[in-house]
């Protein structure tokens, strides 16, 4: 006898197509069969050990985060309630072109510098791996070999591996550092990543030409990946930066997704729609292009990454004597204040935008949940000022939220035809964007339920059956018969978001239960302590 029956579940089943009544059997990991409208049919109900009245509940694939930052937090927490009682079965991690695999001893720690905001400092991680394969492996293992909360799939962060074949400098790579970075790509691939990321606002991979990245593409693309830029502006230069994005994946032959796909900042007020044509006309010219979004106005970043990029080049230490220097620190602040750094997409930047949402001292805790411009004036200095003795006294360790969207944006955006949804979800801090515990019952509640963006199973759609297909998922993604039984049930009434600005750390309302290969991650609304994720390795693993 099968293992569960999902009884008079309502079920949207990812590919956009309408709902429908079935009672849903799963066994061994899978679902096995489908039965619609068994009530009204007078059949034979199916049955199994266990069964589960989902009465009033949708029962969806489970929701993948396109954009996640759980490369430690997999590993630190084995609750990891953050994502799964969202209703999150896969999350897409190594993003940003900064993550911890390939490394080797020099840059594993300058890595682990530069990206301390996002994840912590790692003090509590035994970094046991340097490959890609290695960090897999580590994630398949997970808590005592029991494996981990959601699946993961990794992205070959392209900045990491810049950093161990060429370093932090702002410089041309050499052939032979070009190959050396090919050759650590296609490696990457091999070992089971889904494609590779960049951060072209984040250093070292900002210091990559076109004509390296397009390289790098071609190697990403014969392995059956795809590339996820953080593009080089979401401000003053956004829409050439798109451009930019779209022609050198055309140019590779390589499969595009852009990551936090929005327009912020004042110059791009309203101007969403200027992107979407320009994505359309690349898509009905036969490129391959997908975007992820998180359904939120804020951005969060790091503090230091707003600094120009001559002013961190040759990685974190070289940051900090640069800002403990009077005339080098004055030069960065005019270039923040009056010209508009790279690292602050080309806009002067707005302290009275920048809020501090976490630090890596705690005898600097004052600062959180104060934007840069409040904890100025109380101090009696200058926004700059304070902005520098913080990132020194912290050494660069704190995170920000930075507050420059635009609500039209965002659901002009959330609406196009290759949407899915990412949380980008900072896990560290006192105070992190909500989103990283709400992103995807805020877009089923907030922009389904409440104001009818998107209808419910388009956004299902989104969240599920689309994310699976850029990731070439074949079983994945879907409520099919035969497919993993990654699954959710909510209460389309109720499902919420709990977490604010306010009060970022708390779970969501209306999402009872969750399944990974067949087994409950959440039940009656509580986590269990099943362990049930794995590293889900690309086409191309060859192992």
């Amino acid at each position: 006898m099968e293992e569960l029956v999902i009884r008079d579940a309502e079920v949207v089943d990812g590919s956009g197509g309408p709902s429908y009544r079935a009672d849903v059997v799963v066994d061994g990991g899978r679902i096995v069969s489908i039965v619609q409208e068994a009530a009204a049919a007078g059949c034979q109900r199916p049955k199994a050990r266990r069964e589960l009245d989902a009465e009033g509940l949708v029962l969806s694939p489970g929701f993948i985060d396109m954009h996640a930052h759980s490369d430690l937090a997999l590993l630190r927490d084995p609750d990891h309630s953050a994502k799964a009682a969202q209703g999150v079965t896969l999350e897409v991690i190594g993003q940003d072109g900064l993550s911890y695999a390939p490394v080797d001893d020099r840059t594993l720690a300058e890595v682990r510098r530069a990206i301390t905001g996002w994840n912590g400092s790692g003090d509590d991680i035994d970094f046991d791996w340097r490959s890609v394969g290695e960090y897999l492996d580590r994630l398949d293992a997970g808590f005592e070999g029991r494996g981990i909360a959601v699946n993961a799939a990794y992205l070959i962060p392209q900045g990491t591996v810049r950093a161990l074949a060429v370093g932090w400098e702002d410089r041309k790579a050499t052939p032979d550092e070009l190959d050396r970075m090919r050759q650590l790509v296609a490696q990457g691939m091999e070992q089971g990543a889904v494609g590779m990321s960049s951060g072209l606002t984040y250093t070292p991979g900002m210091y990559a030409e076109d004509a390296e990245l397009t390289e790098l593409c071609r190697v990403v693309a014969s392995y059956g990946g795809y590339y996820c830029p953080h593009h080089r502006s979401y401000g003053a230069g956004a829409l050439e930066a798109y451009a930019e994005m779209v022609a050198l994946t055309r140019q590779a032959g390589c499969p595009l997704h852009l990551a936090h796909a929005t327009m912020n900042f004042g110059v791009n007020k309203g101007r969403a729609p200027e992107l979407l044509k320009l994505l359309d006309e690349a898509l009905e010219s036969g490129a391959d292009i997908t975007l992820d979004t998180y359904p939120y106005t804020p951005g969060c970043t790091t503090l230091v990454a707003m600094l120009p990029s001559w002013a961190s080049e040759g990685g974190p230490e070289a940051i900090l004597a640069r800002l403990a220097d009077e005339e080098t620190a004055e030069r960065i602040r005019h270039h923040l204040e009056v010209i508009g750094a790279d690292g602050c997409h080309g806009v002067p930047i707005e302290w009275d935008t920048i809020e501090i949402s976490g630090v890596g001292d705690p005898a600097l805790g004052d600062f959180v949940g104060r934007t840069i411009r409040q904890s100025a004036d109380l101090r009696g200095e200058a926004p700059w000022t304070t902005a520098r003795r913080l990132l020194l006294d912290d050494r660069l360790a704190p995170s920000i939220l930075q507050h420059v969207g635009h609500e039209e944006n965002v659901r002009e955006i959330m609406r196009h035809r290759v949407h899915t949804g990412g949380s980008d979800g900072i896990l560290q801090g006192a105070k992190p964007h909500p989103r990283a515990y709400g992103t995807f019952p805020h877009y089923l509640g907030r922009y389904v339920r409440e104001l009818g963006v998107l209808s419910l199973e388009e956004c299902v759609a989104h969240l599920t059956g689309r994310p699976a297909a850029r990731l070439r998922l074949p079983d994945r993604g879907l409520v099919r018969e035969g497919h993993r039984a990654d699954l959710v049930l909510f209460d389309p009434e109720t499902v919420a978001a709990g977490s604010t600005f306010e009060k970022p750390r708390t779970l969501p309302t209306g999402v009872p239960y969750v399944l990974i290969d067949g087994r409950f991650v959440i039940e009656d609304g509580r986590r269990t302590d099943v362990l049930a994720g794995r590293a889900i390795r690309g086409t191309a693993y060859t192992a």
